[in-house]
């Protein structure tokens, strides 16, 4: 995980460095202009990959500052908590998620009646996917 940290530590510092580059570049070549799309398009990649980094940061503090047995690469499968969450296996809804999803996206950018329909289409597959445990053979 550390790795990881500053790996995403050097792309940030890169980008920035990239992207100071290429302004003052382009400065020189062409008068003393400023060309807006690389420059905040190197500086955004910079800004994510440093938001990459902070997220790392954050899951390193929760797992209390140690690796997880899955980032060692001389752990074996026993050395993790054998309960890492519970997952449906035989759950539809997931599928009806990205469905939905696939369907708001593709209704904002094209047929905008859909935009309602896909809403609560969106709306009643995550609710069955939040609540499939309450209801049938597989109730708590």
């Amino acid at each position: 995980m550390r790795v990881n940290i500053i790996l995403m530590a050097i792309l940030t510092a890169f980008f920035f460095l990239c992207s100071a580059a290429y302004t003052i570049w382009h400065m020189l070549a062409y008068d003393g202009g400023v060309e807006w799309t690389g420059t905040l398009g190197l500086a955004l990649t910079g800004l994510m990959s440093g938001l990459i980094g902070f997220y790392l940061v954050l899951v390193w503090r929760g797992q209390g500052g140690v690796e997880h047995p899955s980032d060692r690469l001389d752990a074996e499968i026993d050395d993790a908590d054998p309960e890492e969450g519970h997952f449906s296996p035989w759950s539809w809804w997931p599928i009806g998620v990205g469905f939905a999803l696939a369907l708001v996206f593709l209704s904002v950018t094209g047929p905008t009646f859909l935009i309602p329909i896909s809403a609560a289409l969106l709306l009643i597959t995550l609710v069955g996917w939040v609540y499939e445990h309450y209801r049938g053979n597989f109730t708590h």
